[in-house]
C-alpha cells in the first residue's frame, strides 16, 4: 500500500452535530478535495454532544482524498456569550458593556479550554478568558 501524503491542512467552524453541505460548508470542502456529504456525516457523529454549539475543527487532506479530522473546543468567544447570555459583543466594548460573567464562569470556561490554550496554569487561562470577555464588552465580577 502506497504511504498516504498530506497534501492540505486547514481550519474550519461548524456547527457541532447539525452541519449541512450547503454553504458554506460544502463548496470550502468540495475545493480543499473533500467529499462534503462524508465529511458532514463523520462530523456530525463526532461532535453529537455538542449540538448546535460551533466547534472548531482541523481537517488533514491526503493525497488519496481521504481525510481526518481533528474537533476543538468552541471559541472562548461563543462560550462567553453563552454565559453572559448575550446575542453578541459590544461593537465599543471599553464603552458599552453587554453584560456579566462571574469569576466561577471565567473558570468553567477555561477549564473547558485549557487543552486550546497555550497556558500553564488554570490561573493563566483565566486571564485569558478575562482578556477575551474585556474586549467582546463582558464585565468579570469578582
Amino acid at each position: 500500500m502506497a504511504k498516504k501524503e498530506v497534501t492540505q491542512v486547514f481550519k474550519i467552524m461548524a456547527p457541532g452535530g447539525s452541519a449541512t453541505p450547503a454553504p458554506p460548508l460544502g463548496p470550502v470542502l468540495g475545493s480543499k478535495g473533500v467529499n462534503p456529504g462524508q465529511f458532514i456525516q463523520k462530523f456530525n457523529a463526532a461532535t453529537q454532544h455538542v449540538k448546535g454549539k460551533v466547534v472548531g475543527c482541523i481537517v488533514t487532506v491526503y493525497n488519496d482524498r481521504t481525510f481526518d479530522f481533528e474537533v476543538k473546543s468552541s471559541p472562548a468567544s461563543v462560550l462567553i456569550k453563552d454565559a453572559a447570555k448575550v446575542e453578541k459583543g459590544s461593537g465599543v466594548p471599553n464603552k458599552d458593556k453587554v453584560g456579566k460573567i462571574t469569576k466561577a464562569q471565567v473558570r468553567k470556561i477555561a477549564e473547558e479550554k485549557m487543552s486550546d490554550l497555550n497556558s500553564a496554569s488554570i490561573e493563566a487561562a483565566m486571564r485569558v478568558i478575562e482578556g477575551t470577555a474585556r474586549s467582546m464588552g463582558v464585565v468579570v465580577e469578582g
